[in-house]
């Protein structure tokens, strides 16, 4: 019999500092041909969960929402067209779940930039139907957006991978990093953490910037050479030294124009923090050294199989605290107070109807 609901915690009312999770039963989308529906086993916390539920994006485009788009779980349903998945399989779905298909990104692989996406939650599907997130007991994506686990991962490390880690596993494969490369990474927090532990595993030599020295020491254990507190004239010394910038932070406060100098002629400061307000950066700043400021949005599906095949070969592995989903608040918290250290997984504890 197919699987019709699914049950999740849900926000209604987004505000800052109020998270009231209500644990609610609905209806998911239709499965259609392309679909897999997965059974969660648990599903990473993400700072966009946080940005999302407490209104600083704005408000829901939905009646309410159940957020998390870091997913592992067992499949327990498959369209009739997908041919990669069987039914038991342990898979994960990221913070996207569907796609056009038509459109230029799709077609040349480049899903994660198509025109008209499905996100991992408070979105539509192109038939309307609502789409909710991995807070829950099940989920449904697009094939194409669902990736087999290597064996090697535990389900609570693989979790925060499937955002976190491929938010910035991508641009470092798309500025070819690899052994001797400088990498630069701006803020230590979730996404900042994952920065580090993949540029290391591609053999690269890792320098963390960040506010004061609180952080020093976790950053040279998860494998940077460096560390540099952004102090004022903390750049001095380190003109043109980086092949790229990462920048994990969501502060619109940054010293922007001092990191800018610090990249090698022609390279690329890129953003995957998304700060709620804009940022101030000068054209002098960029022309000194021909850099470009660029963005990038999570990863392909191949990047995503690449990325887990390379945490497992090399054994990466994130600095994870577990929690039941009942305590999401208490997460979000732990978000705003800035006390994650440095992911939060939240482990199934919804007894399925």
């Amino acid at each position: 019999m197919s699987i019709t609901h699914a049950t999740g915690y849900a926000i209604f009312d987004p505000k800052p500092g109020q998270y009231d999770f209500k644990l609610t039963k609905y209806e998911l989308e239709p499965a259609e041909p392309d679909m897999v529906t997965v059974a969660i086993e648990c599903c990473g916390v993400c700072g966009s969960d946080h940005h999302t539920i407490s209104g600083g994006w704005g408000p829901l485009s939905c009646p309410y929402v159940v957020t998390g788009h870091e997913v592992i779980g067992k499949v327990v349903e498959i369209g009739s067209k997908v041919t990669e998945f069987k039914v038991g399989q342990r898979v994960g779905v990221g913070a996207q779940v569907g796609s056009c298909g038509h459109c230029k990104g799709c077609l040349k692989g480049n899903e994660n930039y198509c025109v008209q996406p499905v996100h991992g939650y408070n979105t539509f599907w192109h038939n309307g139907a609502v789409h909710q997130g991995g807070y829950s007991t099940h989920l449904r994506a697009q094939e194409r957006f669902v990736f087999p686990i290597p064996d090697a991962l535990s389900s609570t490390d693989a979790a925060s991978m499937l955002c976190g880690g491929l938010t910035t596993y991508a641009p470092l494969i798309h500025a070819k990093v690899s052994p001797g490369s400088k990498v630069g990474v701006i803020g230590l927090g979730g996404l900042g953490h994952y920065a580090v532990l993949f540029a290391v595993a591609l053999g690269a030599e890792v320098t963390v910037f960040s506010r004061g020295d609180a952080k020093k020491s976790d950053a040279l254990k998860m494998g940077a050479k460096h560390y540099v507190p952004t102090d004022p004239g903390f750049e001095k010394g380190l003109e043109r030294e980086f092949d790229v910038l990462i920048c994990t932070s969501s502060s619109s406060h940054l010293p922007i124009n001092e990191l800018l100098s610090t990249l090698d002629v022609f390279r690329q400061l890129v953003f995957v923090g998304m700060p709620e307000n804009g940022l101030e950066i000068t054209s002098q700043a960029l022309s000194n050294n021909g850099v470009a400021v660029a963005s990038s949005h999570l990863g392909n599906k191949g990047e995503a199989i690449q990325m887990l095949k390379l945490a497992a070969e090399k054994g990466v592995k994130p600095w994870v605290e577990l929690m039941p989903m009942k305590d999401a608040a208490k997460a979000m918290i732990a978000i705003e107070k800035g006390t994650v250290r440095y992911r939060t997984v939240l482990l199934q504890d919804i007894e399925s109807d």
